[in-house]
């Protein structure tokens, strides 16, 4: 189904937040540099050094174990690790998070046609409204009904898309979770929801 199909048949629209709004990767590299800067004020390393490794260690193999592994390459005490956490919860990015064009065309039509727009959003919901908060919605926030999965149930579990329909009146027919991952598709299909692959408009 297109999106203008979506459009016309649809009166409420959920989305996923990281890499289906904006590519996550523009928060965790922020959050590396200001990690990358704080360490240098605190021991006197090479901010530059410690940035470049993070990068191409994230480009190489995710963020999994990052900081575990710049820890060892540069000595950095482990005491840190509440100070690498903390950021990712509350960092103030040097640069806002752009949604990606074509999405954010899309939540405009949503949003003229009179639609309901949701987030359904998993992960530590600390970090994901830290993001939420330094988005550049192009004035839509307003328009924005935000659920966390870690307060109702990540997904897999259908529990966010049911409670959506059940707070505001919705019909299963009525609704399209736009996601990327196994899980959204997985999630939709349990709430007998339809499914957008974010890809599709990339």
């Amino acid at each position: 189904m297109t999106t203008e199909k979506f459009l016309k048949e649809k009166q409420a629209f959920v989305f996923e937040l990281d890499d289906v709004l904006y590519p996550e990767k523009d928060y965790l590299l922020q959050v590396y540099y200001l990690f990358a800067q704080f360490i240098e004020y605190g021991e006197q390393l090479n901010a530059t050094e410690i940035l470049q490794f993070m990068q191409e260690k994230y480009l190489a193999d995710g963020a999994e174990g990052m900081f575990e592994q710049t820890a060892a390459k540069f000595d950095i005490p482990l005491k840190y690790q509440v100070n690498y956490d903390l950021l990712f919860q509350n960092a103030r990015l040097p640069l806002k998070l752009l949604i990606f064009n074509k999405v954010l065309t899309f939540l405009q039509e949503i949003v003229a046609q009179g639609k309901q727009l949701f987030l359904l959003v998993d992960g530590d919901p600390v970090m994901q409204l830290n993001k939420i908060r330094q988005m550049e919605w192009n004035g839509l926030e307003s328009h924005l009904v935000v659920y966390f999965g870690a307060e109702i149930g990540n997904k897999p579990s259908a529990a966010g898309l049911e409670l959506i329909m059940d707070r505001h009146d919705l019909k299963s027919e009525e609704l399209v979770l736009i996601g990327h991952s196994d899980k959204d598709m997985e999630c939709a299909a349990k709430a007998r929801v339809d499914f957008f692959e974010v890809g599709k408009l990339l």
